[in-house]
């Protein structure tokens, strides 16, 4: 019989295949993201890094809390180099006639919208959705997002946040929302804004992708089975370990940028990109580790929500978001994926950025702005984000 361990390798195998797409031919990738630590860590910082880089290798096994149900069986499945992917998560919600605002009646996905395929003992069956073609059924894919440089999106001001949506308001070009939680925090993670920090962004991962569950979520995700624990009794983490993710998320540097100029800055607000990937947000005073402390945070968002039109709605409603509604992405290590959008839909940065249009959509001026280009300018606009 095959052990354990070697039937998980074969599931998460079945899995974790890479979005396929070819990269742009002017990429050069001149170093590797991977497990690099922001500079000026103290001592104890480097230290929780360091569990946390361990914690976030770990394939965990049923016998440390795997399951029962389950998505895949480590951190780094989904966030390979702690870029994007190769894991993904999909979804299935029942929607209405307009084919994305979510229905009344969610029965066809009564145990909710996120899909559990594999699992362990006691388990006996995953966690599918109706097939493709279902009346009502709308299925989506997300890919793993990046998470290295994510510390310096925790650590920006609310104030900063509050006076971009104002000027926003104001300006009339764009209405990004603040992703304001029900508790009264701003959302910064995941793609809806629907998590305010770094340990609970780990934690939701741990219960939602792996079936571990923490002090912060200590019960399991609905199943069909009715299981409410796994091979592990009681809660499978303490929360040091959440802690210690969170200390290496917070830590992970953001990659370097090389070959960014003034012509590339300007073409990039000449086309409107800037109205909601804001090139820079000011970062809070007492924000840790100290090198995230009062200062610009080059992250190309304004962390606002925006209406994307039709045709980019997953009929979720998270947090502050409706179904149509997507937090502005974050333009860091673009030239690290080979996919671009929240389901990796586009294969090139040019057809990410004509997908942005659609029926209602915010970002059709921009659109409208890009296509107005001369090819020559298209092109020195797309080589500047692309080395973002």
């Amino acid at each position: 019989m095959a052990s354990a361990s070697a039937l998980l390798a074969a599931l998460c195998a079945q899995g974790c295949g890479e979005a396929p797409g070819p990269a742009t031919p002017w990429r050069v990738v001149r170093e590797d993201p991977t497990d690099v630590p922001m500079r000026g860590l103290s001592p104890e910082e480097q230290s929780g890094f360091d569990r946390g880089d361990v914690l976030f290798a770990r394939q965990y096994l049923p016998s440390q809390g795997l399951g029962p149900l389950f998505v895949r069986s480590s951190c780094e499945s989904c966030h390979a180099s702690d870029s994007r992917g190769p894991g993904f998560v999909e979804r299935a919600i029942a929607v209405a006639d307009d084919g994305y605002t979510p229905a009344t009646d969610q029965s066809l996905m009564p145990f909710g919208p996120v899909l559990r395929p594999y699992f362990v003992a006691p388990a006996t069956r995953g966690l599918d959705a109706p097939p493709e073609g279902t009346p009502g059924l709308l299925r989506s894919l997300r890919l793993g997002p990046a998470v290295f440089g994510r510390g310096w999106i925790e650590a920006v001001d609310d104030a900063e946040l509050l006076r971009v949506a104002d000027e926003q308001q104001r300006a009339g070009r764009v209405h990004g929302r603040v992703p304001r939680l029900a508790d009264g925090r701003i959302g910064r993670f995941g793609l809806k804004s629907r998590v305010a920090t770094l340990e609970e962004f780990a934690a939701d991962a741990y219960r939602g992708d792996m079936g571990l569950t923490s002090p912060l979520h200590p019960t399991e995700a609905p199943n069909a089975e009715g299981l409410t624990d796994d091979q592990l009794p009681g809660v499978d983490l303490d929360i040091s370990a959440v802690r210690d993710v969170g200390a290496y998320l917070r830590a992970l540097a953001m990659p370097r940028r090389e070959g960014l100029d003034a012509r590339g800055r300007e073409l990039f607000e000449r086309a409107r990109c800037s109205d909601c990937h804001a090139p820079s947000l000011r970062t809070r005073a007492d924000a840790r580790p100290s090198p995230l402390a009062s200062a610009d945070a080059a992250l190309y968002s304004d962390l606002l929500l925006h209406d994307m039109g039709a045709s980019l709605a997953d009929g979720s409603v998270e947090g502050a978001a409706g179904p149509r509604d997507w937090r502005t992405a974050p333009l860091m290590g673009l030239r690290f994926f080979r996919s671009y959008l929240h389901d990796g839909r586009a294969r090139t940065l040019e057809e990410a950025i004509r997908m942005h249009r659609g029926d209602g959509s915010e970002a059709n001026p921009s659109v409208d702005a890009f296509e107005a280009l001369p090819p020559s300018e298209r092109a020195a606009l797309l080589e500047h984000v692309g080395r973002l």
